[in-house]
């Protein structure tokens, strides 16, 4: 009996052990408008603070932040949408700057030495004076001084954006027309040369209103469709970038939408997916695992299931209203957040990787958002590897999240994630 004692406590001590080295930010939408955006910060298996930038800073982190993501080693950016600024912070918490003016800005990505983000707007002010648009735009933000050096027009209203092989990959909506403006929803990625910021193809999916988020495994894109919630119905996308830049066939379209998705430790995506009908009045909710590289490979007739690991998909199922996914880069601990109303606290959900619910904690309005910083022990130390150790292990990651060994994107020089450790890659 007191072996077996020592055995469940061992293990229990073990398990606390690696829920203890969660550390996950959660940005808060708040209410549009209302200038209610907070940040939750997870730790140690709690919520530890609602309001952790006001905290560190104090002062609102602004309306409506709507994406985080990290830069480098010190540096972590948020795109604070109806306040018009992207917001620099440190992994502890405190502001380093703010780049302001890109009106209505929406989604980031990074190369470590520049941020790059989405703007529904149509005019940015710049280092070399003020840029205007017909259509939105991506901005380059050089983080040495946190000023705009660059822009490039795409399609209207650009929503996710992401980083491959020196181009910049934009989903394109045209889903926001105000009265001034007559346009349809666009239907294009458009791939952008991000050393010079120009537009070098927009690759036609014929698939309306690519909004929403996009998740990025390597080579592969997940996209979500919304449709019109009338006559065009929802779906998702898997892209492949490398076969976009070749100029092959580089996309497949399936019939569930993919609202919102993350990418897993092993370079599958998990999706959850809302369809919605004002004809119909009909309300379907859908959980997905997604291989990519099968579903390209089978123009979607295998790799993607309609479930998820363990007990999340009814965990999800039982929510109000389901607003965010996300996996754990360092540990594959896996977090979802319920909206609630709308209006009111929502809820932060911790699953292990096994997908087995740990606990639910409450957290501020809207939480939409994540971004794990890594585990105790490792937020500073960083290895030094050769190039087979890294190149060659299945699970390394960018600072990002997004997997990168099984597609040759490994370079000399670069820091990456592997066994929930920073490493830097070759010399």
């Amino acid at each position: 009996m007191m072996k077996r004692y020592l055995t469940f406590l061992l293990l229990t001590l073990y398990i606390y052990n690696m829920r203890a080295q969660e550390r996950i930010i959660v940005l808060d939408e708040g209410m549009w408008q209302a200038d209610n955006g907070r940040i939750s910060y997870f730790e140690n298996g709690s919520i530890t603070s609602n309001q952790w930038f006001r905290d560190k800073n104090g002062m609102k982190i602004g309306d409506t932040p709507n994406d985080i993501i990290q830069v480098n080693e010190n540096l972590i950016a948020i795109a604070v949408n109806w306040s018009n600024i992207v917001q620099f912070i440190r992994p502890d918490g405190t502001a380093v700057a703010a780049t302001e003016d890109i009106p209505n800005n929406r989604r980031l990505c990074s190369d470590g030495n520049y941020v790059y983000v989405t703007s529904y707007g149509h005019e940015c002010e710049t280092i070399y004076g003020t840029r205007y648009f017909e259509k939105g735009f991506v901005a380059k933000i050089d983080v040495s001084n946190f000023k705009v050096v660059a822009t490039c027009e795409v399609g209207y209203e650009p929503e996710g954006i992401a980083l491959y092989e020196g181009r910049l990959f934009i989903a394109n909506t045209g889903g926001y027309a105000p009265e001034e403006q007559d346009h349809d929803f666009e239907t294009t990625v458009s791939i952008v040369n991000a050393a010079t910021m120009t537009l070098e193809r927009n690759v036609d999916t014929g698939i309306s209103n690519l909004f929403g988020e996009m998740s990025q495994s390597g080579r592969y894109l997940c996209i979500n469709s919304p449709g019109d919630y009338y006559d065009i119905p929802p779906c998702g996308l898997i892209f492949d970038c490398e076969k976009a830049l070749k100029g092959e066939e580089c996309f497949v379209v399936f019939n569930y939408p993919v609202t919102y998705n993350t990418t897993t430790l092993d370079g599958r995506f998990f999706a959850i997916g809302s369809a919605f009908s004002y004809i119909t009045g009909e309300y379907v909710f859908s959980c997905l695992t997604i291989e990519p590289w099968t579903v390209l490979k089978t123009r979607g007739r295998q790799g993607l299931v309609q479930t998820l690991p363990g007990t999340m998909a009814s965990d999800f199922a039982n929510m109000s209203q389901p607003y965010g996914i996300y996996v754990n880069p360092y540990t594959g601990y896996i977090y979802g957040t319920d909206a609630g109303s709308f209006e009111g606290a929502g809820y932060l959900f911790q699953w292990s990787p096994q997908g087995q619910l740990l606990g639910q904690h409450k957290v501020y309005v809207n939480p939409g958002h994540f971004l794990a910083l890594p585990p105790d022990g490792h937020q500073d130390g960083i290895a030094d590897t050769g190039s087979s150790q890294i190149a060659n292990h299945p699970s390394a990651f960018d600072l990002q999240g997004r997997p990168v060994s099984n597609n040759g994107q490994l370079k000399k020089g670069t820091i990456y994630i592997k066994d929930g450790k920073k490493t830097l890659f070759g010399r």
